[in-house]
């Protein structure tokens, strides 16, 4: 019998919901958010003044969220325990003048972001989600969770080099996903989303859209030992944090348990294409953030100084697990496995932050929470993939480990992890925040 059965799985039953529930990251905020709500974390403006009051607190901008707990008493000089990770995962966005189409059929203009694996966005049953920007400054969420776009894919009678040399898509051209018959009528498509949302046309001056696979999350294999579902890359590690901050608060806020640290989740948004951004990992979100809650505990710059040098951060995101059709494409000697607990991820070329030190303290987390721990590296011959672990490290002076779980099919549509990791890593995080 699988291992899986030896776990609680209410863990990822939760995450799936999450999964569902978040077809863009502007959504995975919002869904972090009330999450935190139900452990007593609440709002802070960052047009406010801050105090310097204990407990739960967060902040949203745009796909981002960073949330901390300062527990009672704590000094202004108290360093602080962050969980980074991200809400974008790769897809099809909607184009400035998304309404387009050819030859009797309505498509819609789709940009490329990020690392996508382009093929497995074929034939596939996409929807429509993400923000209205209106004209009184208001964000409105909208999401049409059903069958609404499809890219066809050529048939193979008219490709038939497709199953032997590899199938070869142009990102322009074959790309487009189609979506009705008719002619093409110019802001079709944003009137459609804003009535599907409720809102008037007339209202929306800026809209950030995007495709997502409306086929839900579900348990895969002979004893439901897998699981596979969408944007798993990484909204399971964001989902994880949240998870590990929640119970930290609670059980600190019940028990009045020390708390050496200031627990910390932050999730940017734009990992997928740089990070570069006022919600991404190499903006001032975070320091600012942590600044503003040593300045409003009392603290100078000495504190703030004393503060960051005390800090570790872990950033989770998923990694590779190895592929049974794809082994030689691993390193020979590391052989991450799904369901064996999260992986210290290393690179001595900074593609990862992780040495010697922070592979001790997440060790350390990973005893006390009685989870296993694996350890991945890229093969040699193969380039490596990056996080926001070296940008957060390198843009706050704070040490940082990179960890994640094992997964298949990453920047897929629809990805592939065991069902017990995403309890495990929760577990694991949560050892991490105590301290």
């Amino acid at each position: 019998m699988s291992s899986s059965h030896h776990f609680d799985r209410s863990h990822t039953d939760d995450l799936m919901a999450f999964l569902a529930a978040s077809p863009s990251p502007y959504h995975a905020v919002a869904n972090t958010a009330a999450l935190l709500e139900k452990a007593g974390f609440r709002q802070v403006e960052e047009t406010a003044a801050w105090d310097a009051t204990s407990g739960g607190k967060y902040v949203l901008r745009g796909g981002a969220v960073i949330a901390w707990y300062v527990p009672e008493g704590a000094a202004p000089h108290t360093p602080f325990r962050i969980v980074g990770a991200h809400t974008d995962s790769p897809n099809l966005r909607v184009k400035p003048l998304p309404d387009t189409g050819a030859h009797g059929w309505r498509q819609v203009a789709v940009e490329i972001y990020g690392g996508t694996l382009l093929n497995t966005w074929l034939d596939r049953d996409l929807g429509i989600a993400g923000r209205l920007s209106l004209r009184d400054g208001t964000d409105v969420l909208t999401s049409i969770d059903r069958p609404l776009l499809r890219v066809p894919q050529l048939a193979v009678h008219l490709d038939r080099a497709a199953n032997t040399d590899g199938l070869k898509l142009d990102r322009q051209k074959h790309m487009q996903p189609v979506w009705g018959l008719g002619r093409v009528e110019e802001g079709d498509l944003v009137r459609f989303v804003a009535e599907e949302a409720g809102v008037d046309p007339e209202d929306v001056a800026g809209w950030d859209l995007m495709a997502h696979a409306v086929e839900k999350p579900a348990y895969l294999g002979r004893d439901r030992e897998l699981v596979a579902g969408p944007r798993m890359d990484n909204l399971l590690s964001v989902h994880a944090g949240a998870a590990a901050l929640a119970a930290v608060a609670r059980r600190h806020a019940s028990e009045g348990t020390a708390l050496p640290y200031i627990p910390v989740l932050a999730a940017f948004d734009h990992e997928e294409n740089g990070s570069q951004s006022d919600t991404g990992a190499d903006g001032p979100l975070l320091g600012t953030v942590m600044e503003r809650s040593v300045f409003a505990r009392g603290g100078g710059y000495e504190d703030r100084a004393r503060a960051f040098a005390g800090t570790v951060c872990v950033s989770s995101d998923t990694g590779h697990a190895i592929h049974p059709n794809y082994a030689e494409r691993h390193d020979p000697t590391h052989h991450p496995v799904v369901n064996g607990g999260p992986m210290l991820k290393v690179n001595v070329n900074m593609r990862y932050a992780t040495d010697g030190s922070g592979r001790a303290v997440f060790a350390a987390a990973c005893e006390r929470a009685g989870v296993p721990m694996q350890t991945f590296v890229s093969n040699n011959a193969m380039p490596c993939g990056t996080t926001i672990g070296p940008i957060t490290a390198a843009r706050h002076g704070i040490q940082t480990v990179d960890i994640g779980v094992a997964i298949l099919s990453m920047h897929s549509a629809r990805e592939l992890c065991g069902a017990d990791d995403p309890f495990l890593l929760a577990n694991a995080l949560t050892a991490f925040l105590r301290g």
